[in-house]
């Protein structure tokens, strides 16, 4: 079998956030609203460009979402590595906390106001299609880093 370069970390996420971690709950409320709505998310999913997205999301359709959780304002000002995610997502939201002050989120970009149990897309995303081979690239690498987290979760003692 021919093991692809790389492979290691695909399968090797920091999951999960403790219950206590702000981010925590918006993420789970974010992938609850996304699965009601036909949409499969993948938290912390290291992208080609070695960059960590917080939730990348698969539609039916093969659209590809990032969603970048921010649980304060702090949060938000000091990490502004998010134009990073763009080449690799054909939608763009950044997700907060109800009490977060919204006008902090760039205009460009979608806006999700999650809890740990809902979500509401406040403002949707721009469209910037992804260019098909990059889709392909990324759609095997989800596929990949799935099939390995199950892996783990299935046969633990055998996990990559």
């Amino acid at each position: 079998m021919n093991i692809p370069t790389g492979a290691a970390a695909l399968v090797t996420p920091t999951l999960p956030r403790p219950a206590s971690d702000p981010a925590a709950a918006i993420t789970r409320g974010v992938r609850r609203y996304l699965a009601d709505h036909g949409i499969q998310g993948m938290v912390e999913f290291c992208l080609a460009n070695g960059r960590r997205a917080d939730l990348l999301c698969l539609s039916e359709k093969g659209e590809v979402s990032i969603v970048e959780v921010k649980s304060s304002p702090t949060d938000f000002k000091t990490d502004q590595k998010w134009q990073d995610y763009l080449e690799f997502c054909d939608y763009f939201y950044f997700a907060v906390a109800p009490d977060f002050p919204q006008e902090l989120i760039p205009a460009e970009c979608g806006l999700i106001v999650a809890d740990a149990f809902g979500a509401e897309i406040v403002r949707p995303a721009v469209a910037r299609p992804v260019p098909a081979a990059r889709r392909k690239a990324l759609t095997l690498r989800v596929a990949l880093a799935a099939m390995g987290r199950l892996h783990r979760v299935e046969d633990p003692a055998r996990a990559l």
